[in-house]
């Protein structure tokens, strides 16, 4: 049953590089400080004008974007289709959960860092204030499923994970496979399609 509640603004999220500050320490000199390129949706999150290399045994991606603000511990977030790519066995995992996944050298300007942990696949999700899931009667948590309207190539998103803050402004974000499968545009929007 099509809930139709309301239009939730619809994001890819390409390949991209959360820093600790020893990582980026390492990568750009101590205390380096980014140039902002521009705002992301997400209050307070931006992307940054420098770049990096991911590197694995097997192949390298080159020149991938770096969103601030530093982190605690660096992820590093990539599709299915660059995994393999790179030989990476990545899992789907939502961000911050990173026990157990693969590691990879991250190379800056500056020097390169070796992660043993903090590539994944992020779990395509919704971030929500209390005011929207309150309106979409949903916990955080929760996964629920979005249908995306598009002209050929329509879809109904499911395994879709409810992150709900109130440092959060409503979007859903999917990867670039996913944006492919659904010939994204910047003007999507997504509707809870059930639970």
């Amino acid at each position: 049953m099509d809930l139709n509640l309301t239009d939730i603004p619809v994001e890819v999220s390409a390949r991209h590089v959360h820093l600790s500050q020893k990582v980026a320490d390492a990568l750009f000199g101590k205390n380096y400080n980014f140039s902002k390129r521009k705002d992301l949706s997400q209050p307070g999150q931006f992307a940054c004008e420098e770049r990096v290399d991911i590197k694995t045994d097997k192949d390298t991606l080159k020149n991938v974007a770096i969103l601030g603000p530093l982190r605690k511990k660096t992820q590093v977030e990539i599709s299915l289709t660059d995994a393999r790519k790179i030989g990476a066995k990545c899992l789907i995992r939502e961000s911050g959960d990173l026990d157990g996944t693969p590691g990879c050298t991250l190379i800056g300007p500056k020097g390169s860092f070796e992660i043993t942990e903090g590539l994944i696949i992020a779990k395509r999700h919704i971030h929500m204030a209390p005011k929207d899931a309150e309106k979409l009667s949903v916990k955080n948590g929760e996964e629920v499923k979005v249908r995306i309207k598009s002209k050929d190539r329509s879809l109904i998103f499911e395994n879709v994970v409810a992150r709900v803050s109130e440092k959060f402004s409503l979007a859903m974000h999917i990867d670039t496979d996913e944006g492919n499968a659904v010939q994204y545009d910047s003007e999507m929007a997504g509707n809870l399609f059930s639970k």
